[in-house]
């Protein structure tokens, strides 16, 4: 009896030993693919500029493109080096994420849980998300100035609508049996709130910000492709217009770096806070 009891008990732990081997082995073969097909992209670039299928003056090699970077990175371009560009475009974004943060996720929780915000917000918000940023950034720039004013809130616009109507969904998400469950057991509004909802509503929220800093991002380079002294957009620009192809490589690049580091960071991030995010 004994031994069979301790058999019985060993399988659960086995199992969550098996269970967590599984995981990285998994997570190692999704590498491996990304991997593969990053090698099967690069390999392409470089048989079609070592036979010419493009020419090299629009479509320059992966050696050309890194001589550009380290060209740019060493000594600047347009008016900059690379360092400031990227900063001047970061500083923009993580101001426009700042403030579209701070006013997304208290509106966005207040269309779930009242229906008179809802009814006030969701027009208006859905009036302006409707409509391309570069429709209106030219009436933010005749309101506001050619400065970072006008940019910030550009890209404030951009990035609110999808955090706030991700945290609506979040709260709309939650099952009304955790709510009177909660209730039952005497738990205020407030516990209610900060217990149940905002939990409940995190990992939407965190898919909402992904969203948020994908459209920031080609919010900003469109932004600065128009109206800016500095960043990658600008220097973009400013090598185009001289037909510099292999710094506007250079640019692009710098770009898909930045989008995929900011992902990387939202998983890191969604892992830390929602562990239980597609467990349940």
């Amino acid at each position: 009896m004994t031994i069979a009891a301790d058999h019985r008990t060993d399988i659960p732990a086995e199992a969550a030993k098996n269970s967590r081997r599984r995981l990285p082995a998994t997570e190692r073969g999704t590498l491996g693919i990304s991997v593969a097909t990053f090698s099967v992209l690069a390999a392409l670039w470089l048989v079609a500029t070592k036979y010419h299928w493009v020419s090299s003056l629009f479509f320059p090699s992966p050696a050309e493109v890194v001589r550009q970077f380290v060209d740019v990175a060493t000594f600047g371009y347009a008016d900059g080096s690379l360092l400031d560009h990227v900063l001047s475009s970061l500083g923009r974004l993580f101001a426009a994420l700042v403030i579209g943060v701070g006013l997304g996720i208290p509106v966005g929780l207040a269309m779930g849980i009242n229906r008179w915000a809802r009814g006030v917000f969701s027009v208006p918000i859905d009036l302006y998300w409707g409509l391309p940023p570069l429709a209106y950034l030219p009436l933010l720039i005749i309101w506001l100035g050619i400065g970072e004013t006008s940019k910030i809130v550009l890209l404030t616009l951009s990035t609110f609508a999808p955090i706030c109507f991700s945290a609506q969904a979040g709260v709309r998400s939650v099952p009304p049996e955790r709510v009177n469950a909660a209730l039952s057991l005497g738990a205020n509004r407030a516990q209610i709130f900060t217990s149940i909802i905002l939990p409940s509503a995190l990992p939407e929220i965190l898919t909402g910000l992904r969203i948020a800093i994908g459209a920031g991002l080609s919010t900003l380079v469109a932004a600065e492709l128009i109206a800016a002294r500095s960043g990658i957009g600008y220097m973009i620009m400013s090598a185009a217009n001289f037909l510099a192809i292999d710094v506007v490589f250079v640019g692009l690049i710098v770009i898909a770096v930045l989008a995929f580091t900011f992902a990387f960071l939202m998983r890191l991030l969604e892992r830390r806070l929602v562990p239980w995010k597609g467990k349940l």
